[in-house]
């Protein structure tokens, strides 16, 4: 009897517990749901962070001019600064790449914007054109580190779900590069503006004497107050973006970070180097014809089809609004579209808009038209191939870095020989004949990288993929929630 009622008080006491949810339970589901609040939060300062990049990188453009006159030199003989930048990108991509893995990824990257607050403070009172293209060398390191970081971490925080949130992050330095010009020539007003009310008795030989005084110092506050709020406003923004890169950086777990570095290090394709060697073509190709004809459209439809400048402006806006508009729109499309699909159709698009253009180059209705498209079809091909590459292997730091270094050659090298082409021979379409054989290349690339992306995988590869995902997914606690 005694036995009995033991073991009905055993029985009902194990009811109990299962009808009420336990202490681990509990602890468990607040695990999971601060995880999700905190990677939407580190999503969301990631976006804050290409935003503030996007505006620090294309604040250059309208602001030259003074930047110029501040240490005394002609637009046309202050290119190194932009030399100085791309190399300094470069560097940053490299170190950046190689840092991502061995430290926390939220510090370096708050670093990375600390730095480039820095940098956007001390450019107004550079007086030398060697000091202002060490200052642009340095912020390019930075825009380096933040781009290959932030690019590997958007994939870390979403893993499969990460298409949209990289359409986003790449969405977020566009819109930051189209807002540049309007703060820095609409919010804060311009040089001419301030130079036409000045007094008439204002004695220039001062001026002049003033400015001979200050050309052989470093440092001095420059004469157009302008560009300096401009600089300040803009480092201000980066400054407090940091500071919320670093609160991540509290609540991140070891034990997460070592389970999900295993993971990476097992998940490899068959042919990762290659397939990052044949991604590092396809980017160089891709930005390459990006950059060169976003930055020869305006001067091709001039010389080449007759435009008035003032149209050949509102091209070049075309181009640059359609590929900013279309990048936004694939937040939403890439919920619906696998990334592979996403590059197959602006492969198409940029293949068939550039064929147009040279077919047509004279034609005036058909240079809008196919602007708009190209525009269209080149605004999701980046973070689409990122975000397609994750699914076949894992990107680490060195690994993104290596791409990205692709995407920046691309940048420097194609423009530079379009441009010297075209001015060998003015008569032929260059730019755009760059354009069409870079579309070419990469349609017909993307093949052989999604040939070689799906290959089979040994058996051995296979089991230590199971295992180790198996090991990575089901941790509660972190930035990786459900």
């Amino acid at each position: 009897m005694e036995s009995r009622r033991s073991r009905a008080k055993a029985v009902g006491q194990r009811l109990l517990q299962a009808g009420t949810p336990g202490k681990n339970g509990l602890q468990a589901v607040s695990r999971g749901q601060v995880g999700r609040a905190l990677r939407w939060f580190s999503t969301a300062v990631l976006n804050a962070a290409f935003l503030g990049m996007g505006v620090s990188a294309a604040v250059l453009g309208p602001t030259l001019p003074d930047l110029a006159k501040n240490v005394n030199r002609n637009i046309s003989s202050l290119s190194e600064i932009f030399v100085g930048r791309a190399l300094g990108y470069l560097c940053g991509s490299v170190v950046g790449g190689a840092l991502f893995d061995c430290m926390n990824h939220f510090l370096l990257l708050g670093l990375s914007n600390l730095v480039t607050s820095a940098g956007l403070y001390v450019t107004p009172f550079c007086r030398t054109a060697g000091l202002l293209t060490a200052m642009m060398s340095v912020t390019g390191v930075s825009f380096g580190v933040l781009d290959t970081g932030g690019n590997v971490l958007i994939l870390n925080l979403w893993g499969d779900k990460g298409a949209p949130h990289m359409q986003a992050l790449h969405f977020s330095f566009a819109l930051g590069a189209f807002l540049a010009p309007l703060l820095a020539k609409l919010a804060w007003g311009t040089t001419a503006s301030t130079q036409n009310h000045t007094e008439s008795g204002f004695d220039r030989s001062a001026l002049n004497r003033s400015s001979e005084a200050t050309s052989d110092s470093l440092f001095a506050v420059p004469e157009d107050v302008t560009l300096l709020w401009t600089y300040a406003s803009i480092g201000t923004y980066v400054l407090v973006v940091s500071v919320f890169l670093f609160a991540p950086f509290f609540k991140q777990s070891s034990k997460q970070k070592k389970s999900m570095a295993s993971a990476q290090e097992a998940r490899k394709a068959k042919y990762h180097w290659a397939l990052l060697c044949l991604l590092f073509l396809f980017f160089f190709f891709y930005v390459g014809a990006e950059v060169t004809y976003g930055s020869f459209i305006f001067s091709f439809a001039t010389t080449h089809v007759g435009m008035e400048e003032s149209e050949a402006a509102g091209l070049n806006s075309v181009f640059w609004g359609t590929f900013a508009a279309c990048r936004g729109l694939a937040i939403f499309f890439a919920t619906l579209l696998q990334p592979g699909t996403m590059i197959v159709l602006s492969s198409v698009g940029s293949l068939v808009s550039s064929f147009f253009l040279v077919l047509f180059d004279k034609s005036p209705l058909c240079l809008w038209i196919a602007t708009s498209v190209y525009g269209a079809s080149l605004a999701a091909t980046f973070p689409s191939g990122i975000s397609w590459i994750e699914q076949y292997t894992s990107l680490s730091g060195k690994s993104a870095a290596f791409i990205l270094i692709g995407a920046a050659l691309g940048l420097m090298a194609t423009p530079a020989l379009s441009g010297i082409l075209q001015g060998h021979y003015p008569d032929l379409p260059i730019i755009l004949y760059t354009c069409l054989g870079s579309a070419v290349f990469t349609t017909a690339l993307f093949p052989v990288m999604y040939k070689l992306a799906t290959l089979p995988l040994g058996g051995k590869q296979k089991k230590s993929i199971k295992s180790e995902s198996q090991k990575f997914l089901p941790s509660s606690s972190g930035l990786k929630g459900k």
